[in-house]
């Protein structure tokens, strides 16, 4: 069980909630059912990200969530264009509880509060969302038999799984096809909205200029850092990515990273030197993401 309490949970109601949500995602809201949830990203006029987000269909409601520093500008962004809609939207951050759990898509008989499927690290699972408050009572019960990660491990698992984070892969500048959210969070033969003709130009163009990449290092000691860039020759000279990512893996015993690599760079061996040491450049190979299927 991984406690995804932090994140920002923003609640659409309202008759015209999942037309008006639909025009601003790139996934398309009119074909969850309640008790699913999907990926999608929320897109400039320009194409480039606003966040990347899980909407969930529940109750009647549409809930969508997203990291903890998206609260404010992603509240906003999804205001910007009520104008006569029947729609509203609440911040329920603070009010709510939300639990995934790794596993099997079915709730213990100890599970009480909204549950549904959803995959959030390559790996199918489910989530519990409930009040706050009634979590502070359920804990015990909720938590019983559930081996519960900490934020290092989750986060070796999303890096494992090949999943952006903002503030990591992703950020305002971020086209979703470069960090492979095409394959996830858009749907190609959906209805107008914001940022659709970008998305689309660049999916019949058919490449973009830089793209999310697995990397491993080659030397079972040798550490990658988030933020080194990566050199075509131990030498170094004009970078051709970045680390974006990094984390030992318990899986392969070697260090993995996930980064951007510029299109046409040679598969490797590539070379990672971190500005801040003198030593010998860390010797990596590309690796297609995910790390773990």
């Amino acid at each position: 069980m991984i406690d995804l309490s932090g994140r920002t949970q923003l609640i659409l109601t309202g008759a015209d909630a999942v037309r008006y949500l639909n025009g601003q995602v790139t996934n398309d809201v009119r074909k969850l059912r309640p008790g699913q949830t999907q990926m999608a990203c929320v897109t400039t006029a320009k194409g480039r990200l606003c966040g990347d987000v899980c909407i969930t269909a529940q109750g009647g409601a549409l809930i969508v969530d997203a990291e903890p520093m998206l609260r404010e500008a992603l509240l906003a962004r999804l205001e910007r264009y009520i104008v006569a809609d029947d729609v509203t939207i609440e911040d329920a951050t603070d009010s709510q509880a939300l639990l995934h759990y790794i596993g099997p898509a079915s709730p213990p008989a100890s599970a009480v509060g909204q549950v549904a499927a959803a995959r959030r690290f390559g790996r199918d699972g489910w989530d519990l969302r409930l009040p706050q408050t009634d979590f502070a009572g359920a804990r015990e019960s909720l938590l019983a038999g559930q081996v519960v990660l900490d934020d290092a491990l989750a986060e070796l698992l999303r890096i494992e799984a090949g999943i952006p984070r903002w503030d990591r892969e992703l950020d305002e500048n971020t086209l979703p096809p470069e960090a492979g959210l095409d394959a996830t969070h858009i749907d190609y033969h959906k209805g107008c909205y914001i940022g659709q003709e970008v998305i689309s130009r660049l999916k019949s163009v058919g490449h973009v200029n830089r793209q999310l990449t697995g990397f491993i290092a080659e030397d079972a000691a040798a550490s990658l850092a988030t933020g080194a860039p990566l050199f075509t020759t131990a030498e170094g000279g004009s970078p051709v990515g970045v680390f974006t990512s990094a984390a030992f893996s318990f899986t392969f015993q070697k260090s993995i990273a996930l980064g951007y690599l510029k299109r046409g760079s040679p598969p490797g061996p590539l070379f990672a030197r971190p500005a801040d040491t003198t030593g010998a450049p860390a010797v990596v190979t590309v690796r297609e993401l995910p790390f773990v299927s």
